[in-house]
């Protein structure tokens, strides 16, 4: 009996033949489909704003994911620091000219704006690349330990109006909450975006989940997709599926529990608790009081629990699968600051991949006995690209001094390196630089011009 215990509370995974690069784990959730869609609405939303697409496509837009992986590690004051001549990175500034990365920021996009007017999705916007990477993350294999719990994706702007939400008790207080499923391991399943009245939309919920507040539709929505999920209604049906977890003070059914003040008292691990039909309520005083329902465990044994503790220094407390999540997002965060509010979101997107990702590599380089890369090196081992050739930069000495700046004309074309979209056969015979060389000759003499 205890080994077919063991069995099913503990998962049991194939090891891979090999191990895979990095780029394949993380090309398993971040998908071809998914980078040519973002290709696709850049273009599509570019020319409605401009008259004319900027003309990216999916190589592009690959070597713009990876500069935005490289900056969540190598972190510069402003993104133009990148490419400035007394700060240049090269690692970055390498794959693409500024004003083009900046192009690319200013234009991507995630859906077809003049086909969501009549849309009750409030998070259209980004919906299609949310619905792809979830349907990714649901393929993870999972262990048998489930929790859910909410996320913040940071955001201090006001466009978003009542979509932003606010928790004080949060690293990002202000910003979009997201309800997460994670399997014990930290791998994040399954995602749900808050978004108010409408936040079941899409949802088939049944006359009796509709009835029910909204964490426990959370909870049922977020489990129905639990890949074990048949064998968790057998047990329901048979046994009873246990359970236990956190709740607020109001949410213990009425349970007589101590007060705050009367714990506080007592000193950190002093506990209360009540029970009635199979079902526990306590309350626990550690940092703060602590309340928990329970069908599955009681009080007893009692024992010591490991914790961090500042003045010796010495770990540890046990983190759940969103905790841990969460922490290692927000280890090496891709830059999203943006007026436009939906691009934080495809900031979480892109490093909950990763996160995902090297997890799920983690484990199968356990499943082999080798030893695995720690995050930051996964990260930047991502995207491996071929740098374009570029010229070298200038300095401002040389470059304004006014003296031998001769158009020269060259048999290659080069990308001028003044307007984003200028391709021009001419370079200046001193700085070395393709320009665009018209009649009036503006980007030769603006360029040269302080």
């Amino acid at each position: 009996i205890t080994k077919i215990v063991r069995d099913f509370t503990e998962a049991r995974f194939e090891p891979p033949v090999v191990v895979q690069s990095p780029f394949q784990y993380f090309r398993m959730l971040f998908t071809d489909e998914m980078i040519q869609h973002v290709a696709h609405h850049t273009n599509l939303y570019s020319a409605q704003e401009l008259g004319d697409p900027i003309k990216t496509n999916p190589e592009e837009i690959e070597d713009f994911l990876s500069m935005l992986l490289f900056m969540g590690v190598f972190k510069f004051p402003s993104l133009e620091d990148y490419w400035h001549h007394e700060s240049r990175f090269s690692v970055i500034a390498d794959i693409m000219p500024r004003k083009r990365f900046q192009l690319l920021r200013r234009y991507i996009h995630f859906n077809d704006n003049q086909q969501c007017n009549e849309n009750p999705d409030r998070f259209y916007k980004i919906r299609p690349l949310f619905d792809m990477l979830r349907n990714q993350c649901l393929l993870i294999p999972s262990t048998y330990k489930h929790s859910v719990d909410e996320v913040m994706i940071g955001y201090k702007g006001t466009r978003a109006g009542s979509l932003r939400q606010y928790i004080g008790n949060k690293p990002d207080k202000w910003g979009f909450k997201v309800f997460c499923r994670a399997s014990s391991s930290g791998i994040i399943h399954d995602l749900l975006m808050y978004q108010g009245a409408s936040t079941f939309f899409n949802v088939t919920l049944s006359e009796e989940e509709q009835m029910l507040p909204l964490g426990a539709k959370v909870v049922t929505t977020l489990c129905k997709t639990i890949q074990h999920f048949k064998l968790v209604q057998t047990l329901q049906t048979s046994l009873g599926v246990q359970c236990i977890g956190t709740v607020r003070p109001n949410r213990t059914g009425g349970a007589p529990l101590m007060t705050d003040k009367e714990l506080i008292k007592r000193g950190r691990g002093s506990y209360d608790y009540r029970s009635a039909e199979g079902v526990i309520a306590v309350k626990w005083f550690d940092n703060k009081c602590v309340n928990l329902l329970s069908n599955a465990s009681g009080i007893m044994p009692l024992s010591a629990v490991k914790r961090w503790c500042k003045e010796s220094k010495e770990k540890i407390t046990h983190m759940g699968g969103i905790d841990l999540s969460d922490m290692l997002v927000h280890l090496y965060k891709t830059p999203a600051k943006s007026r436009r509010w939906y691009i934080p979101l495809f900031g979480y997107i892109l490093d909950l991949s990763i996160a995902n990702s090297w997890l799920v590599y983690k484990r199968d380089c356990g499943l082999l006995n080798e030893k695995a890369m720690p995050l930051k090196r996964f990260r930047l081992a991502v995207k491996h690209y071929t740098p374009r050739p570029s010229l070298p930069k200038p300095q401002p000495d040389v470059r304004y001094d006014s003296l031998g700046h001769w158009p020269l004309h060259c048999d290659k074309r080069g990308r001028c390196n003044y307007c984003p979209k200028g391709v021009s056969r001419w370079k200046c015979q001193k700085c070395n630089v393709f320009l665009c060389l018209n009649a009036n000759q503006e980007c030769f003499a603006a360029y040269h011009q302080k």
